[in-house]
């Protein structure tokens, strides 16, 4: 290609669909506009519109759309900053009164107004002295232009901008070409916002929106919202009587009502159990420690935010008072727990698993049920290998994985590789032998993967792995970390063959993440209609009439006997009310007795999903068959 083509002429010259298609370009990884001229030769690739690149695109200049509607329809207003987020954007304002639905409307009719003018985004780079007086009337974006943010656009002595029509904002884009290619869009709802996230300084009104690369692809999504609103886990939490949230817990905190007990306990039995059978040794440890062991480990460096406050205890009889952490982590205890002895390489590798409860002070403005809370337990195991296994022991250790979340039902994988942060532990070397382990991991897996720079834990890369539920929504679940840092921080060694001394290499490893958010997933993909295994009543059993309780009674006993959940309703109420009540609380199984199945030691056997009952099936016969059905997969 000719000097000063750009990646829109590169588009087309290979179809007018693909030009069509094209919102923007990368140039050797970096992000272009899709007519910024490409300055040398590289690598350049499409960006179309129906790709998660470029919806992204799409969706981060429908943000500067709507910030422009803003602006021009609330004079004296000003604006803080509006990135892309999945599925949608947001933009955060300074206003005199909270947005109103009735102000969403007129902001969306504005923004339709600008995508029908099809005003071209121009992008330039000004001074930091011009972008500040540029920005004069703007504290939000000085103060990004004033902290040298490249995120926003501020790189060395130069600030990115783009201008459409009256309109600019600080960015580094890239963006469309015009506010025209922005088809399928609409505002969700506004709430309030502190500006950095930061409870201590301004309030803000943000507002959520979604665009989308077609009104097609647009109402495709309106149905999954409003599916997901159907099987929202805090809404169905209540219904079905498993958790809650009770305001004097404190945000962030559930409590675990009978039914919701027995769900986590299965899943955490599965754990154990599953653990146990694949070499793995089971370990607990405290909910505190002093401040050394979280300095030693780099959290006070690196995670202080996301902990709660030190707790000044006294140290009695004279003593200093000691620091103590609540623990965001369970990593530098089974660290401990390695240390605590002299190591031979015939031991390793070492797989030690937790069921460990932490604790994260998460900002209120994330909290969201079970899915973002501020108490809760992993599933957490901690590696110990010599480097000549490590390759070995991920490709084990992503099977084992897959394996698991497969047996709760889910059967889409993705991934994401994310690499080393600005900050973190450890020699860089090190970090690029343990991101080049986690890669050919995922190759030889077979399991396609994104990179995520810049993503990585501070004291190792890692591998995200995600799936997708019922509605075709996307959970990053499992976790597998590499981690050389620790190790060196903690002095481990193990004893090598020719009796010298190395440091192992360590994986951390949460497979469902945390548990309470892991129910919060399955309570959404089932839509609480649990199969039968997990179900925590798996079977109701009805009497017809008062004379057929005690055959019920000894049918519930029988189910009990074999391991089966079941539940006796002999409440004084019609069997068609207790027959609603158990499909209504999605229970798996429901058993009718009466006076012809007291005779015959018979029963009638209703499976959820299916129409009609089967009657006169024998009790043994019944029990057998339900007992099939809710065992555990392993």
């Amino acid at each position: 290609m000719p000097d000063g083509v750009t990646g829109y002429d590169v588009a087309a010259d290979i179809g007018p669909r693909l030009a069509k298609a094209a919102v923007a370009v990368t140039v050797d990884s970096a992000m272009y506009d899709l007519h910024r001229p490409i300055p040398h030769d590289a690598t350049v690739s499409i960006i179309t519109d129906n790709t998660e690149a470029g919806r992204h695109v799409l969706r981060h200049s429908a943000a500067h759309v709507m910030a422009q509607a803003v602006l021009e329809l609330f004079p004296g207003s000003t604006f803080a900053i509006g990135p892309a987020i999945q599925d949608g954007f947001y933009y955060d304002f300074s206003v005199d009164a909270p947005f109103t639905p009735d102000d969403l409307e007129r902001i969306e009719a504005k923004m339709a107004d600008i995508v029908a003018a099809d005003q071209p985004f121009e992008r330039d780079e000004l001074s930091i002295a011009d972008a500040l007086v540029q920005f004069e009337d703007h504290p939000f974006k000085r103060e990004i232009i004033a902290g040298v943010d490249a995120d926003e656009g501020v790189e060395g002595d130069t600030v990115s901008t783009y201008r459409n029509d009256a309109f600019l904002d600080l960015c580094r884009g890239p963006h469309v070409p015009s506010t025209g290619r922005l088809k399928a869009f609409q505002l969700m709802r506004s709430a309030g916002a502190y500006w950095r996230g930061d409870e201590t300084k301004a309030q803000l009104q943000r507002i959520y929106g979604t665009a989308w690369e077609s009104r097609k692809a647009l109402d495709a999504y309106l149905v999954q919202l409003e599916e997901a609103a159907k099987r929202d886990h805090r809404k169905l939490g209540n219904e079905l009587d498993l958790y809650s949230f009770p305001s004097e817990l404190g945000s962030g905190l559930a409590v675990w009502h009978p039914k919701g007990g027995i769900l986590r306990r299965t899943i955490e039995d599965y754990s154990r159990r599953t653990h146990m059978t694949h070499g793995y040794e089971y370990v607990v440890s405290p909910h505190v420690a002093k401040a050394d062991l979280w300095e030693t480990s780099g959290h006070l460096n690196f995670y202080r935010d996301g902990m709660y406050p030190v707790m000044e205890l006294d140290g009695g009889e004279g003593k200093p008072g000691q620091e103590y952490f609540v623990k965001p982590m369970n990593c530098p205890f089974h660290i401990l727990i390695y240390r605590a002895r002299s190591r031979s390489y015939r031991e390793l590798p070492l797989r030690l698993f937790e069921l460990g409860t932490v604790y994260r002070y998460e900002r209120s403005g994330v909290l969201h049920g079970l899915m973002r809370a501020r108490g809760f337990t992993q599933d957490d195991s901690h590696i110990f290998t010599t480097e000549t296994d490590l390759a070995g022991e991920l490709q084990r250790l992503l099977d084992f994985v897959l394996m698991v979340l497969r047996d709760f039902g889910f059967d889409e994988f993705e991934a994401d590789l994310s690499t080393r942060p600005d900050k973190y532990v450890g020699n860089v070397e090190a970090w690029k032998r343990a991101e080049e382990y986690l890669a050919a991991s995922l190759d030889s897996a077979d399991l396609s993967y994104q990179l995520a720079p810049g993503e990585g834990a501070f004291y190792g890369p890692k591998i995200d792995i995600h799936i997708k539920d019922a509605i075709g929504r996307r959970w990053q679940l499992s976790t597998i970390q590499v981690d050389f840092a620790q190790p060196e921080n903690f002095g481990l060694e193990y004893a090598t063959n020719e009796n010298t001394r190395e440091r192992p290499v360590m994986i951390h490893r949460a497979l469902l993440g945390s548990v309470e958010r892991f129910v919060g997933i399955l309570v959404e993909h089932y839509a609480g209609a649990f199969p039968m295994w997990l179900a925590p009543v798996q079977t109701t059993v009805i009497p017809v009439a008062d004379r057929h309780a005690e055959y019920a009674r000894s049918v519930g006993d029988q189910l009990l006997g074999v391991g089966i959940r079941a539940h006796v309703d002999d409440a004084d109420e019609t069997v068609g009310e207790k027959i609603r009540r158990a499909i209504t609380s999605k229970h798996p199984a429901v058993i009718v007795v009466g006076d012809n199945d007291v005779e015959h030691s018979t029963v009638g056997l209703r499976l959820r999903g299916e129409d009609s009952e089967q009657r006169g099936i024998p009790v043994v016969e019944a029990v057998a068959q339900l007992a099939e059905m809710a065992r555990p997969p392993r």
